[in-house]
Protein backbone atom coordinates (compact mmCIF):
# COMPACT_ATOMS: atom_id res chain seq x y z
CA UNK A 1 0.00 0.00 0.00
CA UNK A 2 1.34 3.41 -0.92
CA UNK A 3 1.81 5.72 2.03
CA UNK A 4 -0.92 8.09 0.83
CA UNK A 5 -3.55 5.47 -0.02
CA UNK A 6 -4.93 5.44 3.50
CA UNK A 7 -5.07 9.25 3.72
CA UNK A 8 -6.95 9.61 0.44
CA UNK A 9 -9.31 6.74 1.28
CA UNK A 10 -10.06 8.49 4.58
CA UNK A 11 -11.01 11.54 2.51
CA UNK A 12 -13.30 9.42 0.35
CA UNK A 13 -14.86 7.98 3.51
CA UNK A 14 -15.58 11.53 4.69
CA UNK A 15 -17.50 12.05 1.45
CA UNK A 16 -19.44 8.84 2.09
CA UNK A 17 -20.42 10.22 5.49
CA UNK A 18 -21.87 13.29 3.74
CA UNK A 19 -24.06 10.98 1.67
CA UNK A 20 -25.15 9.18 4.83
CA UNK A 21 -26.27 12.46 6.39
CA UNK A 22 -28.70 13.07 3.52
CA UNK A 23 -29.94 9.47 3.39
CA UNK A 24 -28.07 8.52 0.22
CA UNK A 25 -26.17 5.25 -0.16
CA UNK A 26 -22.89 6.19 1.57
CA UNK A 27 -20.27 6.01 -1.14
CA UNK A 28 -17.57 8.65 -1.53
CA UNK A 29 -14.83 9.38 -4.04
CA UNK A 30 -11.86 11.71 -4.40
CA UNK A 31 -9.68 12.34 -7.44
CA UNK A 32 -6.04 13.08 -6.84
CA UNK A 33 -3.38 14.62 -9.07
CA UNK A 34 0.10 14.33 -7.63
CA UNK A 35 -0.48 14.74 -3.92
CA UNK A 36 -3.46 17.12 -4.23
CA UNK A 37 -7.17 16.42 -4.24
CA UNK A 38 -8.69 17.78 -7.46
CA UNK A 39 -12.30 16.87 -6.69
CA UNK A 40 -14.50 15.14 -4.14
CA UNK A 41 -18.01 13.77 -4.38
CA UNK A 42 -20.54 11.44 -2.83
CA UNK A 43 -23.60 9.59 -4.08
CA UNK A 44 -26.50 11.89 -4.89
CA UNK A 45 -28.87 9.70 -6.90
CA UNK A 46 -31.91 10.58 -4.81
CA UNK A 47 -31.03 14.23 -4.27
CA UNK A 48 -30.46 14.91 -7.96
CA UNK A 49 -33.06 12.44 -9.30
CA UNK A 50 -30.28 11.03 -11.43
CA UNK A 51 -29.37 7.34 -11.65
CA UNK A 52 -25.90 8.31 -12.90
CA UNK A 53 -25.11 10.56 -9.91
CA UNK A 54 -22.69 8.08 -8.36
CA UNK A 55 -19.76 9.46 -6.39
CA UNK A 56 -17.26 8.47 -9.09
CA UNK A 57 -19.21 10.09 -11.94
CA UNK A 58 -19.70 13.33 -10.00
CA UNK A 59 -16.02 13.43 -8.99
CA UNK A 60 -14.92 12.81 -12.59
CA UNK A 61 -17.19 15.58 -13.88
CA UNK A 62 -15.85 18.05 -11.31
CA UNK A 63 -12.22 17.12 -12.00
CA UNK A 64 -12.67 17.46 -15.76
CA UNK A 65 -14.23 20.90 -15.32
CA UNK A 66 -11.43 21.98 -13.00
CA UNK A 67 -8.72 20.72 -15.35
CA UNK A 68 -10.63 21.95 -18.42
CA UNK A 69 -10.04 18.61 -20.08
CA UNK A 70 -12.11 15.49 -20.58
CA UNK A 71 -9.04 13.40 -19.87
CA UNK A 72 -7.63 13.00 -16.40
CA UNK A 73 -4.23 11.66 -17.40
CA UNK A 74 -2.03 10.95 -14.40
CA UNK A 75 -4.88 11.20 -11.89
CA UNK A 76 -5.96 8.62 -9.35
CA UNK A 77 -9.44 7.95 -8.03
CA UNK A 78 -10.14 6.69 -4.53
CA UNK A 79 -13.62 5.30 -3.93
CA UNK A 80 -15.04 3.59 -0.88
CA UNK A 81 -16.88 0.89 -2.84
CA UNK A 82 -15.89 -1.20 -5.86
CA UNK A 83 -17.17 0.76 -8.88
CA UNK A 84 -20.16 -0.47 -10.83
CA UNK A 85 -19.74 -1.14 -14.58
CA UNK A 86 -20.96 2.39 -15.46
CA UNK A 87 -18.46 4.06 -13.15
CA UNK A 88 -15.64 1.77 -14.20
CA UNK A 89 -16.37 2.67 -17.82
CA UNK A 90 -16.16 6.36 -16.92
CA UNK A 91 -12.82 5.77 -15.17
CA UNK A 92 -11.46 4.11 -18.31
CA UNK A 93 -12.83 6.79 -20.65
CA UNK A 94 -11.41 9.61 -18.52
CA UNK A 95 -7.96 7.97 -18.69
CA UNK A 96 -7.48 7.88 -14.92
CA UNK A 97 -4.22 6.02 -14.29
CA UNK A 98 -5.03 4.40 -10.97
CA UNK A 99 -8.19 3.17 -9.25
CA UNK A 100 -8.10 2.49 -5.52
CA UNK A 101 -11.21 1.16 -3.83
CA UNK A 102 -12.14 0.00 -0.37
CA UNK A 103 -14.94 -2.55 -0.02
CA UNK A 104 -15.94 -5.06 -2.69
CA UNK A 105 -19.49 -4.85 -4.06
CA UNK A 106 -20.72 -8.43 -4.48
CA UNK A 107 -24.02 -7.29 -5.99
CA UNK A 108 -22.86 -4.54 -8.34
CA UNK A 109 -19.08 -4.34 -8.58
CA UNK A 110 -17.73 -4.07 -12.10
CA UNK A 111 -14.05 -4.66 -11.37
CA UNK A 112 -14.05 -8.17 -9.87
CA UNK A 113 -17.40 -8.99 -8.29
CA UNK A 114 -20.22 -9.34 -10.84
CA UNK A 115 -18.07 -9.16 -13.94
CA UNK A 116 -14.52 -9.10 -15.14
CA UNK A 117 -13.91 -5.89 -17.08
CA UNK A 118 -12.05 -6.67 -20.33
CA UNK A 119 -9.03 -4.48 -19.58
CA UNK A 120 -6.90 -6.46 -21.99
CA UNK A 121 -9.09 -5.21 -24.86
CA UNK A 122 -8.88 -1.51 -24.00
CA UNK A 123 -6.12 0.79 -25.17
CA UNK A 124 -5.93 2.44 -21.74
CA UNK A 125 -4.65 0.32 -18.87
CA UNK A 126 -5.52 1.15 -15.27
CA UNK A 127 -3.60 0.18 -12.17
CA UNK A 128 -6.09 -1.19 -9.64
CA UNK A 129 -5.67 -1.53 -5.89
CA UNK A 130 -8.48 -2.95 -3.78
CA UNK A 131 -9.15 -3.54 -0.11
CA UNK A 132 -7.82 -0.23 1.22
CA UNK A 133 -9.70 0.37 4.48
CA UNK A 134 -12.19 -2.28 3.31
CA UNK A 135 -13.48 -2.89 6.83
CA UNK A 136 -14.32 0.78 7.48
CA UNK A 137 -15.72 1.30 3.98
CA UNK A 138 -17.88 -1.80 4.25
CA UNK A 139 -19.12 -0.97 7.74
CA UNK A 140 -20.71 2.35 6.76
CA UNK A 141 -22.60 0.58 3.98
CA UNK A 142 -23.67 -2.39 6.13
CA UNK A 143 -24.89 -0.07 8.88
CA UNK A 144 -26.81 2.04 6.35
CA UNK A 145 -28.63 -0.92 4.82
CA UNK A 146 -29.22 -2.53 8.20
CA UNK A 147 -31.00 0.67 9.32
CA UNK A 148 -33.29 0.39 6.28
CA UNK A 149 -34.51 -3.09 7.15
CA UNK A 150 -37.57 -3.27 9.35
CA UNK A 151 -38.06 -6.25 11.58
CA UNK A 152 -41.49 -7.04 12.92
Amino acid sequence: MQKDDRYFMEQALREAQKALKINEVPVGAVIVSGKSIVSRAYNQNLSLNDPTAHAEILAIRKACQKKENYRLNGCEIYVTLEPCPMCLGAVVLSRIKRLVYGAPDPKGGGVHSIMEFPFEKTNHKIEIRSGIMAKECGKILKDFFKSKRHFF
